[in-house]
């Protein structure tokens, strides 16, 4: 399969201090990768360099066969990135939120309310302000966000949390969906065991770089 993530000997820095340290990691198409590792391990800081929103400062990084050294901004339009906060328009309502994500992908407005119905996301609540949602209600307004948009690369940080059981493996199912559709999916979790054994791939990081890769050969 075709690479769409390859970072080989990439360093990063946020502000002063390195939070990717020579990280040499690729990820084929389909793939469902799950990151572990402690807190400062270098998860969030290469999801987030995926996306485009850390620089990478030298080692060679492709995205969906972009370089980002070149231009980090361009893969984005195929990326949907969920990180611990929601980042959702509070004064909107539900609805308006999706339906403003699905207008930026050209997607037609009957995938909006399919989107919501998908995540569980009640209709007597589509008409509602995102900020008087419970902290569950809004994980699933950000996770249908992504759902609406049908992203080629899937970035998610510790998506169950503030979901409950029933909704979490509702997310498993969405995400094992996408990946069966072609869409590639490395999220990272501290849950243990992690979602109902969905990765085909757990890469453990630490200090900024890959510790053990259950799929390296």
């Amino acid at each position: 399969m075709s690479a769409v993530v390859e970072f080989e000997k990439v360093v990063a820095v946020a502000g002063s201090f390195p939070v990717l340290t020579g990280l040499d990691l690729r990820v084929a198409q389909g793939e469902v990768v799950l990151l572990r590792g402690e807190n400062g391990a270098g998860k969030t800081s290469f999801l987030r360099s995926c996306a485009g929103l850390i620089s990478v400062s030298s080692g060679d990084a492709h995205v969906l066969g972009f370089d980002m050294r070149v231009d980090r901004r361009a893969p984005r339009r195929y990326i949907g990135l969920l990180g611990h906060e929601n980042n959702l328009y509070r004064d909107l309502w539900v609805r308006e939120h999706v339906e403003f994500r699905a207008a930026a992908v050209g997607a037609a407005e009957s995938d909006t309310d399919a989107a919501l119905l998908r995540v569980g996301v009640p209709k007597q609540l589509w008409s509602v302000p995102i900020g008087s949602l419970s902290a569950g209600q809004r994980r699933k307004v950000a996770i249908a966000s992504l759902v609406v948009g049908r992203p080629r690369l899937w970035l998610l940080d510790e998506p169950h949390a503030s979901l409950d059981s029933e909704s979490r493996e509702n997310l498993d199912v969405i995400l094992a969906e996408a990946s069966q559709l072609g869409a590639t999916i490395i999220f990272a979790s501290h849950e243990s065991p992690p979602t109902n054994g969905i990765a085909s791939r757990v890469i453990t990081m630490g200090g900024g770089r890959v510790l053990e890769d259950s799929g390296a050969s």
